[in-house]
C-alpha cells in the first residue's frame, strides 16, 4: 500500500500549496517545564518532496543540572565543554530560516527552540511548524499510540539510539518522507501551525509580543517566573452549545477542562482558547464539553469524572488542530 501511495505521489502533480522545504528537528533537554533547557539539538533539511539535503547536530551546555540522563545519556562531564545556546544559535537558525519546522509533538520542540532564542535576545526564523503526530491522523495510520518508535515500525524505520537528538531526527525524516508523499497523493492538507517567536526574556519568563507581562513575585518554578501571572477571565459570551463531537470542529461557547502538562504553556494556551471564543472550566462536571490531556489514563479528578461522565477527550495536539477552525456560535 505504501509503494502504491509514493508511486502515485510521484505520478501525479505534487501540490502546489505544499512548502518549498522542511527542517526535521529534535532537542534532548534538562526537562519538560517552560524553564528547562536544550542539552542537543538536531536537523535534518528535506527538500520539498521529503529527500535529505543534509544534516546537523550539536550539544549544548545548559549552565545547569542535564536533568534524566538516564533518558537522554548526556551527564554534566559530556556538556561541560559543549558551546552554549547563544554560541549556536546563527547556524541553529541557518537551518531553520525558510522551512516547515517539523517534529514529532512539534509544539514541545517550537516551544523549547522558542524560550531559547529569547534568552538569547534573537528569534527563530520559523514560521510554520508540522506536527507528525497530527500528520498520522490526517492519514488516518493504524498506529498503537502516538510514540515516535510507532510511527517509525509502521513505515520500517529502524532506531538505533533513542533519544538522541540526531537519531531521533533521522528516524523522524525517513518516517516523514512517506507520511508526505501519501499526503501528497491523497491531497491531504497538511496540518500546519503558525510558530508564534517569543520577542523577551525578563528574569526567566519570556513574553509573547505585546502579549506579555511581568512574571510574578511568588512562583514555584524555581524562580524562573511563569509567562504570565493569573488572573480572572471574563466571563464567555457564547452559549455551551453541548459536547464536542468527535470528527466536527469545536463550537465557540463550548466548556473546555484541560488536565496534566502541557507542552504549551498552560496560560498560553488557555488564552488561544478563550480567543477562539471558548469558555475555561476550572473544573470538570457533566456540562464539561471537552477534556484536553496529554494522558487520558491518569488518575487525576478531571481525567477520571471524563470517564465517569462519558465527557470528550482529545490530546494537546488534536487540541491545537481543532482552535484553527472553530465553528461560531448558533444565533439565538
Amino acid at each position: 500500500m505504501l509503494e502504491d501511495q509514493t508511486t502515485a505521489a510521484s505520478a501525479a502533480p505534487w501540490p502546489a500549496a505544499y512548502p518549498q522545504g522542511y527542517a526535521v528537528v529534535d532537542v534532548e533537554t534538562t526537562g519538560l517545564s517552560r524553564n528547562d533547557r536544550i542539552i542537543s539539538a538536531a536537523v535534518y533539511r528535506l527538500d520539498a518532496q521529503g529527500e535529505v539535503e543534509d544534516h546537523w547536530y550539536t550539544l549544548v551546555n545548559p549552565e545547569r543540572d542535564p536533568g534524566p540522563v538516564w533518558i537522554h545519556g548526556l551527564t554534566n562531564d559530556v556538556l561541560e565543554g559543549a558551546p552554549l545556546f547563544k554560541d549556536i544559535a546563527e547556524e541553529f537558525a541557518a537551518r531553520l530560516d525558510g522551512r516547515v519546522l517539523v517534529a514529532h509533538n512539534a509544539v514541545f520542540d517550537w516551544s523549547m527552540i522558542a524560550r531559547e532564542y529569547a534568552r538569547a535576545e534573537s528569534t527563530a526564523p520559523v514560521r510554520q511548524r508540522l506536527c507528525t503526530i497530527a500528520l498520522s491522523k490526517e492519514l488516518g495510520l493504524p498506529l498503537p499510540n502516538h510514540k515516535l518508535e510507532s510511527l517509525a515500525a509502521h513505515f520500517g524505520v529502524v532506531q538505533r539510539n533513542a533519544h538522541h537528538a540526531l537519531d531521533d531526527a533521522r528516524v523522524l525524516a525517513e518516517a516523514f518522507r512517506p507520511s508526505l508523499r501519501a499526503a501528497a497523493s491523497g491531497g491531504v492538507r497538511l496540518p500546519l501551525l503558525e510558530c508564534r517567536p517569543l520577542t523577551e526574556w525578563t528574569d526567566g519568563a519570556a513574553r509573547i509580543g505585546r502579549q506579555g507581562s511581568a512574571p510574578s513575585s511568588s512562583t514555584p518554578y524555581g524562580g524562573g517566573g511563569s509567562w504570565r501571572p493569573s488572573r480572572k477571565r471574563p466571563a464567555c459570551p457564547y452559549p455551551n452549545p453541548g459536547r464536542y463531537e468527535p470528527g466536527k470542529p469545536l463550537k465557540q461557547g463550548m466548556r473546555v477542562a484541560f488536565s496534566g502538562d502541557t507542552s504549551v504553556d498552560r496560560q498560553l494556551l488557555e488564552d488561544r482558547a478563550v480567543e477562539a471564543g471558548l469558555h475555561i472550566a476550572t473544573s470538570l462536571s457533566r456540562l464539561t464539553s471537552l477534556l484536553v490531556t496529554n494522558d487520558p489514563d491518569s488518575y487525576t479528578s478531571k481525567a477520571v469524572k471524563a470517564k465517569q461522565f462519558g465527557t470528550p477527550v482529545i490530546d494537546e495536539a488534536a487540541f491545537g488542530q481543532l482552535l484553527r477552525d472553530v465553528a461560531p456560535a448558533s444565533d439565538g
